[in-house]
């Protein structure tokens, strides 16, 4: 039996509904918050400040830290334990690693720049919503950055390939399922991270890279926007 039609009714190469706004945390020096479906990802950023203790400072450039943490009731499935573990670990340093390109850290020498990111409510796709909000979030802090970086899971359910896979279908069990996180930098027209949990061909997992680079730009947007709406000045 084929994978035939997605039980929310979207197309094959659409994404949930999509919200996005920034400035949402007033005490952090930059803040942003996105929701995609029932994934909604916060982030906060502090800096940037001097690095403590000062053995790590390099008079070069700055030094990004990333914190990904889902609270205990957010998830779909089981329940998360509340602290740190391997997942959030692993998540910390791959949103890093894909906003790091971004980022002209060499103008902040001996500096680190914080972002922490939570997770009240997921539901599939949480590390690419934590990348958008960090991405707004660094924007909105006043970075010097040279693009934003937009994310976003592709994947393979049965025989089909789709955008943005939900719970339901990243836990298919009628056939083989492949979950493909990818972050994309529009400006730069480069790809600052590519996983994947499953197995796809090699012809799938070009035309699935095509699949999210489109469905990337169209996040762009709504981030651009979202930053744009803070400033906006009524006339």
């Amino acid at each position: 039996m084929t994978y035939k039609e997605r039980i929310d009714g979207r197309k094959f190469d659409e994404t949930r509904p999509i919200e996005a706004k920034v400035g949402v945390i007033k005490r952090a020096d930059g803040s942003a918050m996105f929701k995609i479906g029932n994934t909604w990802a916060y982030a906060a950023v502090y800096g940037p400040r001097n690095l403590h203790p000062k053995f790590l400072q390099n008079p070069e450039k700055g030094l990004l830290r990333c914190s990904y943490n889902m609270m205990p009731f957010s998830s779909t499935g089981d329940r998360v334990r509340p602290g740190g573990s391997r997942r959030s670990k692993e998540i910390s340093l791959v949103t890093q690693k894909s906003l790091n390109p971004v980022l002209n850290l060499e103008e902040y020498p001996n500096s680190v720049v914080d972002v922490f990111i939570e997770l009240p409510q997921t539901e599939a796709g949480s590390r690419c919503a934590g990348i958008c909000a960090a991405s707004m979030a660094l924007a909105d802090a006043g970075l010097d950055m040279k693009d934003l970086v937009c994310a976003v899971s592709v994947g393979r359910v049965d025989d089909k390939l789709l955008v943005d896979l939900d719970y339901s279908e990243e836990s298919y069990e009628d056939g083989p399922v492949a979950d493909v996180p990818i972050a994309f930098m529009p400006n730069i027209n480069k790809i600052s991270l590519l996983q994947m949990d499953g197995e796809v061909k090699k012809e799938e997992l070009m035309k699935l890279i095509e699949m999210g680079k489109k469905a990337c730009m169209k996040i762009y947007e709504i981030q651009k926007k979202a930053l744009k709406d803070k400033y906006k000045v009524e006339v």
